[in-house]
C-alpha cells in the first residue's frame, strides 16, 4: 500500500527535499506532495494565467485563488499530511494549511520546536500526532506498516 503525503509548510529551505530522502532511506512507499514550492511562480500564478492585474492587491487575490485551489485538490487526495512549524520564517501558510487538513479530515501530524509547543497548542491538540522533528514525523508513518 502506497501513501500520499501532502508536506504542508513555508517554501523557502529544503526541509521537504530531507522528508524526502529520508523517507527513501526508510524504504517507506510514500508519494509525497505539497504546495508550489517556487516561490516566484507561487507569487506570479494569478498574472501568468490570468493577465495582468491592476494593482498588488489584487495580483495577490489572483495568485491565492488559484494556490487554494492547488492546495485543496492535492490534500482531499493525500491520505495524510504533515506540517513543518520552524522558527526561521513566519508560518501563516503552515498555520492554514494544517487547518484546512483538520477541518478535512485528514489524518495530520505536525512537526514543531519545542519553541512552539505554546503558539501552538491548540492547532496540535486537534492534530492526531505532534513531533519535534522530521524523523519523528517518518517514524509515525513507518508505524503504519508495522
Amino acid at each position: 500500500m502506497e501513501l500520499t503525503v501532502y508536506l504542508a509548510g513555508q517554501i523557502h529551505d529544503d526541509w521537504r527535499e530531507q522528508v524526502k530522502a529520508k523517507a527513501k532511506e526508510k524504504s517507506l512507499p510514500v508519494t509525497f506532495v505539497s504546495p508550489q514550492t517556487n516561490h516566484e511562480r507561487s507569487d506570479n500564478v494569478g498574472e501568468d494565467i490570468l493577465g495582468e492585474q491592476p494593482d498588488k492587491t489584487v495580483k495577490d487575490d489572483a495568485a491565492s485563488d488559484i494556490n487554494n485551489f492547488r492546495t485543496e485538490v492535492l490534500m482531499q487526495k493525500s491520505d495524510a499530511v504533515i506540517a513543518l512549524f520552524g522558527e526561521s520564517y513566519k508560518q501563516w501558510n503552515t498555520a492554514m494549511d494544517t487547518s484546512t487538513a483538520i477541518s478535512m479530515n485528514k489524518p495530520t501530524i505536525i512537526i514543531r520546536p519545542e519553541s512552539l509547543v505554546h503558539p501552538l497548542k491548540e492547532l496540535s491538540n486537534k492534530a492526531n500526532v505532534t513531533v519535534e522533528n522530521i524523523d519523528q514525523a517518518l517514524d509515525v508513518l513507518a508505524y503504519i506498516y508495522e
